[in-house]
Protein backbone atom coordinates (compact mmCIF):
# COMPACT_ATOMS: atom_id res chain seq x y z
CA UNK A 1 0.00 0.00 0.00
CA UNK A 2 1.53 3.32 -0.96
CA UNK A 3 -1.07 5.41 1.15
CA UNK A 4 -1.74 7.89 -2.03
CA UNK A 5 -5.26 8.06 -2.50
CA UNK A 6 -6.45 7.23 -5.89
CA UNK A 7 -8.43 8.89 -8.98
CA UNK A 8 -12.27 7.97 -8.40
CA UNK A 9 -13.09 4.80 -10.30
CA UNK A 10 -14.27 5.29 -13.92
CA UNK A 11 -18.04 5.64 -14.01
CA UNK A 12 -17.90 2.26 -16.39
CA UNK A 13 -16.49 0.13 -13.88
CA UNK A 14 -19.99 -2.00 -12.85
CA UNK A 15 -21.32 -5.16 -12.11
CA UNK A 16 -25.12 -6.33 -13.14
CA UNK A 17 -25.56 -9.55 -11.57
CA UNK A 18 -28.75 -11.69 -11.33
CA UNK A 19 -29.40 -12.07 -7.21
CA UNK A 20 -30.69 -15.84 -6.23
CA UNK A 21 -34.60 -14.91 -7.09
CA UNK A 22 -33.20 -13.45 -10.38
CA UNK A 23 -33.59 -10.02 -9.98
CA UNK A 24 -30.87 -8.05 -11.75
CA UNK A 25 -28.91 -5.36 -9.20
CA UNK A 26 -25.95 -3.26 -10.12
CA UNK A 27 -22.92 -2.73 -7.83
CA UNK A 28 -20.40 -0.06 -8.65
CA UNK A 29 -18.17 2.09 -6.37
CA UNK A 30 -19.82 4.64 -4.00
CA UNK A 31 -19.07 8.29 -5.64
CA UNK A 32 -19.47 11.64 -4.60
CA UNK A 33 -22.87 12.20 -5.40
CA UNK A 34 -24.29 8.86 -4.13
CA UNK A 35 -23.40 10.03 -0.48
CA UNK A 36 -27.07 11.66 0.37
CA UNK A 37 -28.57 8.54 -1.03
CA UNK A 38 -25.98 6.37 1.17
CA UNK A 39 -27.10 8.73 4.08
CA UNK A 40 -30.79 7.79 2.96
CA UNK A 41 -30.54 4.04 2.87
CA UNK A 42 -28.66 3.54 6.41
CA UNK A 43 -31.80 6.05 8.13
CA UNK A 44 -34.43 3.56 6.44
CA UNK A 45 -33.02 -0.09 7.45
CA UNK A 46 -34.16 -2.01 10.31
CA UNK A 47 -32.30 -1.35 13.68
CA UNK A 48 -31.17 -4.51 14.10
CA UNK A 49 -29.44 -4.32 10.57
CA UNK A 50 -28.12 -0.80 11.54
CA UNK A 51 -27.22 -2.52 15.16
CA UNK A 52 -25.52 -5.24 13.54
CA UNK A 53 -23.40 -3.00 10.67
CA UNK A 54 -22.16 -0.09 12.99
CA UNK A 55 -20.68 -2.34 15.96
CA UNK A 56 -17.90 -1.62 13.46
CA UNK A 57 -15.48 0.99 15.30
CA UNK A 58 -17.36 1.30 18.11
CA UNK A 59 -14.29 0.33 20.17
CA UNK A 60 -11.43 2.41 20.44
CA UNK A 61 -8.01 2.01 18.08
CA UNK A 62 -10.70 0.82 15.53
CA UNK A 63 -11.69 2.98 12.69
CA UNK A 64 -14.90 4.29 12.15
CA UNK A 65 -17.35 2.43 9.33
CA UNK A 66 -19.80 5.44 10.00
CA UNK A 67 -20.54 6.99 6.50
CA UNK A 68 -20.65 10.47 8.27
CA UNK A 69 -17.21 10.01 9.00
CA UNK A 70 -16.24 8.10 6.57
CA UNK A 71 -15.26 9.83 2.84
CA UNK A 72 -14.30 7.36 0.30
CA UNK A 73 -10.80 7.80 -1.17
CA UNK A 74 -10.90 4.73 -3.29
CA UNK A 75 -7.53 3.12 -1.51
CA UNK A 76 -7.61 3.22 2.09
CA UNK A 77 -11.45 3.66 1.83
CA UNK A 78 -13.62 1.88 -0.15
CA UNK A 79 -17.47 1.40 -0.67
CA UNK A 80 -19.77 -0.51 -3.51
CA UNK A 81 -23.37 0.15 -3.74
CA UNK A 82 -26.35 -2.35 -4.73
CA UNK A 83 -28.97 -0.41 -7.00
CA UNK A 84 -31.89 -1.68 -8.01
CA UNK A 85 -35.30 -1.13 -10.09
CA UNK A 86 -37.97 -0.89 -7.08
CA UNK A 87 -41.27 0.38 -8.33
CA UNK A 88 -39.68 2.56 -10.93
CA UNK A 89 -37.07 4.18 -9.35
CA UNK A 90 -33.33 3.19 -8.87
CA UNK A 91 -33.04 2.96 -4.99
CA UNK A 92 -30.48 1.76 -2.85
CA UNK A 93 -30.91 -1.38 -1.68
CA UNK A 94 -27.13 -2.45 0.29
CA UNK A 95 -23.85 -0.94 0.71
CA UNK A 96 -20.13 -2.84 1.63
CA UNK A 97 -17.48 -0.75 3.06
CA UNK A 98 -13.78 -1.18 4.23
CA UNK A 99 -11.87 1.37 5.91
CA UNK A 100 -7.44 0.20 6.67
CA UNK A 101 -6.67 0.03 10.06
CA UNK A 102 -3.56 2.74 10.56
CA UNK A 103 -0.34 1.56 11.10
CA UNK A 104 -1.57 -2.03 9.68
CA UNK A 105 -1.96 -4.13 6.61
CA UNK A 106 -5.59 -4.76 7.53
CA UNK A 107 -9.00 -3.37 6.81
CA UNK A 108 -11.86 -3.77 8.68
CA UNK A 109 -15.62 -4.41 6.67
CA UNK A 110 -19.06 -3.76 6.70
CA UNK A 111 -21.84 -4.70 5.10
CA UNK A 112 -25.52 -3.80 5.44
CA UNK A 113 -28.28 -5.29 2.80
CA UNK A 114 -32.20 -3.96 3.31
CA UNK A 115 -34.09 -6.47 4.63
CA UNK A 116 -36.35 -7.16 1.83
CA UNK A 117 -32.58 -7.96 -0.19
CA UNK A 118 -31.74 -10.28 2.23
CA UNK A 119 -30.67 -13.95 1.63
CA UNK A 120 -30.80 -13.50 -2.15
CA UNK A 121 -27.13 -13.52 -2.26
CA UNK A 122 -26.54 -9.58 -2.14
CA UNK A 123 -24.32 -9.57 1.02
CA UNK A 124 -21.97 -12.12 -0.34
CA UNK A 125 -21.92 -9.96 -4.43
CA UNK A 126 -21.34 -7.03 -2.23
CA UNK A 127 -19.06 -8.54 0.18
CA UNK A 128 -16.44 -9.82 -2.99
CA UNK A 129 -16.36 -6.98 -4.60
CA UNK A 130 -14.81 -5.44 -1.63
CA UNK A 131 -12.32 -7.92 -0.92
CA UNK A 132 -11.17 -8.09 -4.61
CA UNK A 133 -10.50 -4.23 -3.83
CA UNK A 134 -8.99 -4.58 -0.72
CA UNK A 135 -6.76 -7.09 -2.44
CA UNK A 136 -5.70 -4.88 -5.67
CA UNK A 137 -4.75 -1.93 -3.04
CA UNK A 138 -2.50 -4.33 -1.17
CA UNK A 139 -4.56 -4.93 2.16
CA UNK A 140 -2.92 -8.47 3.49
CA UNK A 141 -6.07 -9.31 6.29
CA UNK A 142 -9.77 -8.41 6.64
CA UNK A 143 -11.77 -8.16 9.42
CA UNK A 144 -15.10 -7.52 10.57
CA UNK A 145 -15.78 -7.22 14.42
CA UNK A 146 -19.48 -8.34 14.84
CA UNK A 147 -21.97 -8.72 17.63
CA UNK A 148 -21.89 -12.83 18.77
CA UNK A 149 -25.38 -13.12 17.49
CA UNK A 150 -25.39 -11.45 14.01
CA UNK A 151 -25.84 -14.83 12.51
CA UNK A 152 -25.99 -13.71 8.97
CA UNK A 153 -22.96 -12.13 9.23
CA UNK A 154 -21.34 -15.58 10.96
CA UNK A 155 -22.68 -17.44 7.98
CA UNK A 156 -21.37 -14.77 5.23
CA UNK A 157 -18.01 -14.66 6.63
CA UNK A 158 -17.53 -18.23 6.79
CA UNK A 159 -18.83 -18.75 3.37
CA UNK A 160 -16.32 -16.30 1.85
CA UNK A 161 -13.02 -17.89 3.73
CA UNK A 162 -13.33 -15.86 6.91
CA UNK A 163 -11.49 -17.74 10.12
CA UNK A 164 -13.30 -16.23 13.22
CA UNK A 165 -12.30 -16.21 17.06
CA UNK A 166 -13.84 -14.57 20.09
CA UNK A 167 -11.86 -11.28 21.36
CA UNK A 168 -9.78 -11.77 24.72
CA UNK A 169 -12.45 -14.19 26.41
CA UNK A 170 -15.62 -12.10 25.69
CA UNK A 171 -18.21 -14.06 24.37
CA UNK A 172 -20.27 -11.05 23.53
CA UNK A 173 -18.05 -9.84 20.09
CA UNK A 174 -16.26 -11.82 17.86
CA UNK A 175 -13.67 -11.16 15.14
CA UNK A 176 -13.96 -12.80 11.56
CA UNK A 177 -10.34 -12.52 9.68
CA UNK A 178 -9.83 -13.27 6.02
CA UNK A 179 -6.09 -13.75 4.97
CA UNK A 180 -6.06 -12.02 1.86
CA UNK A 181 -2.45 -13.08 0.38
CA UNK A 182 -4.08 -16.23 -0.44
Amino acid sequence: MNGQPTEQPQACEHWVEKLADGTPVLIRPLREEDHERDKRFLSTIAYETRRFRFIAGLSGGWPSLDTLRMPVDYHQRMAYIALAHVEGKLVQVGVSRYAGIPGSQQCECAVAVDEAWQRKGLGRRLMTHLIDAARSNGYQCMVSRDLANNYAMHRLTKALGFTSRYLGGDVSEILHELDLRS
